[in-house]
C-alpha cells in the first residue's frame, strides 16, 4: 500500500510538470481547507496576540479557518523548524519575531549546526514593528539616559538590567545601547518578559526594557520612568520620550517585530495570492482597531519591503551578538 501511495505521489508530481494548469488551479482555489499558523511561543505573548488578530482577519478574507498552533520550546526554535520542514503548499505558515535571526546566529556563535536560518523561509509580510523602551524605577536617581550613562561610566558592571534571556528581544537592545554608550552593565536574565519587568518594578534590578504597550501603564501609574525608545522615531504612546538615535547613541535601533513567513520554495503565484490576502486582512477596520487597543504599532510591509527590513535587522542583530559574545 505504501508503495502504491509513493507511485501515485510521483505520478501527481509528474502531472504537475506536464500540466501546469493543475498547479494553477490549486493556487486559484487556495485556500480550500483550514490554514495552520504556527506561533513558536506560548500563548499570551506579543507574537501570539498579533498572530491571533491576523488569523481572525484572514478568516474574514479567505472564508477558511486560520488555526493558531502554539509550538513553544527552545526559544522558538522548535516551532520555526517545524514550519521550515513543512510542505511549501501554503497550508502551514509562521508568525514570529527577531528570534528567526538571533537563534541561528547564536548557534553559529557556539559552532553548533543550525536547524534553520532565514533561507528556509519565504517572507510574506511585516505586521508589527514596536521599539522597546528603556525604563528605570520612578524613584531612580537617573532622570535621563545621559544620567544613567554617566553613572555607569563611574561604576562599570555595577548597574543591573533584566531581560527575558540570553540573546532575547530584551537582551539585544540593551547590549546595543551599552555598546554605543561605551558602558558596561550587568545582565540578569529571567525566564520571560513578565518576570523581567517585575524585577525592575520590585527593585531587584536597576534597569529593564519593554514594549510601549506593556510599560506605558506603569509609567502613567508613576511606577516607572522612561529614558529612551529604540525606534527610528518617537512612539505615539510616549511622544515626550526621545529615541536613542536622537540622543546620539548610534546604531541603537531595535524593534520587537512580528512578521509572517511560509516555508522556502513556495510557488510564486501561491506566494502572491497569500500576500494579497494578508494585505486585505490588515486593512480590515476590525483588525486595525484590535491592534490599536492592544497598543501594538501596526507597521505593515509587503514582502519586498519586509525583505529589506529583515536585511537591516540582521545586520543590527549580528553586530549585537558579536558584542555580547558567548553566553552560557
Amino acid at each position: 500500500m505504501k508503495k502504491i501511495s509513493t507511485i501515485l505521489g510521483r505520478l501527481m508530481l509528474i502531472g504537475a510538470f506536464l500540466c501546469p494548469g493543475l498547479v494553477s488551479a490549486q493556487v486559484s482555489d487556495y485556500p480550500s481547507k483550514p490554514v495552520s499558523l504556527v506561533v513558536p511561543f506560548p500563548p499570551g505573548g506579543a507574537v501570539d496576540q498579533a498572530g491571533r488578530s491576523v488569523a481572525q482577519a484572514l478568516y474574514e478574507v479567505w472564508k477558511q479557518p486560520v488555526v493558531i498552533l502554539n509550538k513553544a520550546g527552545a526559544g522558538g526554535a522548535i516551532g520555526m523548524a517545524s514550519v521550515a520542514n513543512s510542505p511549501p503548499n501554503g497550508y502551514t505558515l509562521l508568525a514570529t519575531h527577531s528570534a528567526i535571526i538571533s537563534l541561528p546566529a547564536s548557534e553559529k556563535l557556539f559552532g553548533r549546526t543550525t536547524s534553520f536560518d532565514r533561507s528556509n523561509f519565504t517572507p510574506l509580510a511585516l505586521i508589527v514593528a514596536d521599539p522597546v523602551v528603556l525604563v528605570v524605577p520612578a524613584d531612580s536617581p537617573w532622570k535621563t539616559a545621559q544620567d544613567l550613562v554617566a553613572d555607569a561610566k563611574k561604576r562599570p558592571d555595577a548597574i543591573t538590567y533584566s531581560s527575558s534571556g540570553a540573546y532575547s528581544a530584551l537582551h539585544l537592545p540593551m547590549e546595543m545601547f551599552s555598546s554605543s554608550a561605551d558602558i558596561k552593565l550587568r545582565h540578569v536574565p529571567f525566564s520571560g518578559g513578565g518576570p523581567a519587568m517585575t524585577a525592575v518594578l520590585s527593585g531587584v534590578v536597576n534597569v529593564s526594557t519593554g514594549v510601549p504597550a506593556v510599560v506605558t501603564p506603569q509609567i502613567k501609574a508613576g511606577k516607572l520612568r522612561p529614558l529612551l525608545v529604540t525606534g527610528a522615531k518617537r512612539h505615539p504612546l510616549l511622544p515626550d520620550v526621545p529615541t536613542a538615535l536622537e540622543l546620539g547613541y548610534k546604531d541603537v535601533e531595535f524593534y520587537l517585530w512580528v512578521g509572517l513567513f511560509g516555508p522556502a520554495k513556495m510557488e510564486d503565484d501561491l506566494v502572491k495570492k497569500i500576500r494579497q490576502g494578508i494585505a486585505k486582512a490588515v486593512a480590515e477596520p476590525k483588525f486595525i482597531d484590535h491592534m490599536n487597543q492592544a497598543g501594538a504599532l501596526l507597521d505593515y510591509r509587503d514582502a519586498p519591503a519586509f525583505n529589506a527590513f529583515l536585511t537591516k535587522d540582521s545586520d543590527r542583530i549580528n553586530a549585537a551578538m558579536k558584542h555580547i559574545g558567548k553566553v552560557d
